[in-house]
């Protein structure tokens, strides 16, 4: 409705513009003069009439002075009859130059015409146009329980399972999907049951639409995809209507794959309080649990769906006889990184002497977009500094920009900070190189990267699914080789320590409340979180201890934290002149790679020792 009125006033604003041209046009024109034959006669008679074009029975006149003059012949007699029958004497009539034209009709009748036509031809094609909006806006009201189901591309372009490197275990699930298919018949003579729902779980950025649509390219069947939130609008009963529609087409193209993205925004936990108390949602979810009941046995619809929140789902959506199987992605080991590394680079010029194995070895718990995001960078950086190839700084200098942030060299910091900035990170660096159970140092920097002033990267030898409290212990002491470093060489600390305490009290409470890893407390974890969500947060946790319990917890977390303070502090305080090579390196170069550090260190005969 807005539209439409919006429409009317526009077409009121044109009409009026095109009257103010049209009067513009033909009132502002000089008009000529109308004589009748006296006049003319007259004038002719006096030498001021220089030519006469007759058009038919139209005369037009110039005169001597320049202007112009119109009359009228008798009809059906000739300029020149009717002139002499008016008294024109032979002398002055041979001084005028007469010029006879054909009057084009045509002309003529565009003459007469246009001025008429042209604002009505106007107003046709604003109100058709305008007709044509309102025309719209009701096919939209009939189609409003429709779903917006796309077809995704042609064949030939789709992705298959040699397209997405990695994931050896979720392609191995979904070769059956596959199978199913492409030869349904050799299952269902086996009494075999069809899987109705395939739900893809993982972290953001680890290939689940990428490999749904692999499925797609390996059965050769149509693929649709939605997003779940597609389904959802604010009257009550759209979003059913829509997953109906979505279904039904679905079905028309059997053997096919129907992929609902993101399914976890429909999909929570009914009757879950704040979040899952949406009626539209709700009605979107029974409807969808319906539709998925309703297959027949022989209906080749694959319900492919990804979510990186499957702890939300409501439980009915799980269950048996809808989605069937549950594929979990993890985040790519070391080989299936340099995998990806090497597929990405397929369309990058990447020099001779570049190793994406010591590339994958610098992105632990990175996922399959961020491998992406990393190679792209690189070729962005290797453009902006014109080269014609991309070298292996690039690609060092893209992981610190993907996990940090952009260099910031132009942030103006003085002398003091720079000195602060430089001792706390070798304070970080000399710690962890000094504990064995500690992650061994790759590089140091107190260029200002994000919204940190400095970082140490540090990365284990091998892929760790499970770590060890000593471990634990001694992230805590790397953690805090900053903030001891500055209370040993400036006697006080500065902000710059925040983010770590904050990081070595959340380890140090893991320990006690989740890891069962206090001694004193024993096998136990405490507090249980609920999963009411709020702005993507939680905002519930049971406390299921006592007063009491949480005074042991909180001397455990504190026994900890000291431990580790303690290590680090005898670390530094016995190492200080490592700490100062260190540091005075990072001042003169901000930079220090391993092997530079790794030289600084070994000159002082540098052992490892354990918490």
């Amino acid at each position: 409705m807005q539209t439409f009125y919006k429409s009317i006033l526009w077409a009121t604003l044109v009409l009026f513009l095109l009257s103010l041209a049209f009067s513009f046009l033909f009132d502002t024109q000089a008009k000529p003069e109308v004589l009748s034959l006296n006049q003319l006669t007259a004038r002719i008679n006096s030498g001021e009439i220089t030519k006469i074009t007759v058009q038919g029975d139209n005369l037009k006149i110039s005169l001597k002075d320049g202007k112009e003059a119109v009359a009228q012949k008798e009809t059906e007699s000739g300029l020149s009859e009717t002139l002499k029958n008016y008294g024109v004497k032979t002398d002055a009539l041979n001084q005028v130059a007469i010029e006879i034209q054909d009057e084009s009709g045509f002309q003529f009748w565009m003459g007469i015409l246009l001025p008429t036509l042209l604002p009505l031809i106007a107003m046709v094609v604003i109100f058709w146009f305008i007709f044509r909006q309102a025309k719209t806006g009701a096919n939209q009201a009939f189609t409003f329980g429709r779903s917006s189901l796309r077809l995704y591309g042609n064949f030939k372009d789709r992705p298959t399972f040699k397209d997405v490197a990695g994931l050896k275990e979720a392609k191995h699930e979904l070769e059956e999907v596959v199978d199913f298919l492409k030869n349904p018949k050799k299952f269902l003579d086996m009494g075999a049951r069809i899987p109705r729902g395939v739900l893809l779980m993982g972290s953001p950025g680890t290939g689940k639409t990428l490999l749904a649509r692999s499925v797609a390219g390996e059965s050769g069947v149509p693929f649709f995809f939605i997003s779940a939130s597609e389904f959802v609008e604010m009257f009550v009963g759209v979003g059913a209507s829509r997953t109906r529609d979505a279904f039904a087409t679905a079905k028309k193209a059997a053997p096919s794959i129907l992929f609902i993205d993101e399914i976890d925004a429909i999909g929570r936990e009914r009757g879950a309080g704040v979040g899952g108390g949406h009626d539209e949602r709700e009605q979107t979810l029974n409807q969808i649990l319906v539709e998925m009941d309703g297959f027949e046995r022989d209906n080749n619809v694959i319900v492919l769906a990804a979510t990186n929140r499957p702890d939300i789902l409501d439980r009915a959506l799980l269950r048996p006889g809808r989605f069937d199987r549950r594929v979990w992605l993890d985040l790519p080991d070391i080989n299936d990184r340099e995998a990806i590394l090497k597929l990405h680079a397929k369309d990058k010029p990447l020099a001779k002497n570049t190793d994406l194995r010591q590339i994958a070895i610098r992105t632990p718990g990175f996922s399959g977009a961020d491998l992406a995001n990393l190679m792209n960078e690189s070729a962005i950086l290797a453009a902006h500094h014109n080269r014609k190839e991309v070298i292996q700084n690039d690609l060092y200098d893209s992981i610190e920009k993907v996990m940090l942030g952009p260099q910031r060299k132009g942030r103006a910091i003085s002398q003091k900070e720079k000195e602060i900035t430089a001792y706390h990170e070798a304070g970080h660096a000399l710690v962890a190189a000094s504990l064995k159970d500690a992650d061994p140092v790759h590089k140091i920097s107190i260029i200002s990267r994000g919204r940190a002033g400095g970082y140490t990267l540090k990365l284990p030898l091998e892929e760790q699914r499970l770590r060890t409290r000593s471990q634990f212990l001694a992230e805590v002491a790397v953690a805090l080789g900053g903030y001891v470093a500055e209370q040993e060489i400036f006697g006080e600390m500065s902000t710059g320590a925040s983010s770590d305490l904050r990081e070595a009290s959340k380890v140090t409470r893991a320990l006690v409340t989740q890891f069962g890893m206090s001694e004193a407390i024993g096998p136990q974890t405490f507090g249980e979180s609920h999963d009411l969500m709020f702005l993507g947060k939680e905002i519930t946790s049971e406390r299921n201890y006592s007063e009491a319990t949480a005074d042991k917890i909180d001397i455990e977390v504190k026994k900890f934290t000291e431990r580790s303070y303690t290590a680090a502090k005898k670390i530094i305080s016995s190492r200080r002149q490592i700490l100062k090579a260190v540091a005075q390196a990072l001042i003169e170069k901000e930079e220090l790679e391993k092997e530079a550090f790794d030289k600084i260190i070994s000159s002082f005969k540098l052992k490892p020792l354990s918490i």
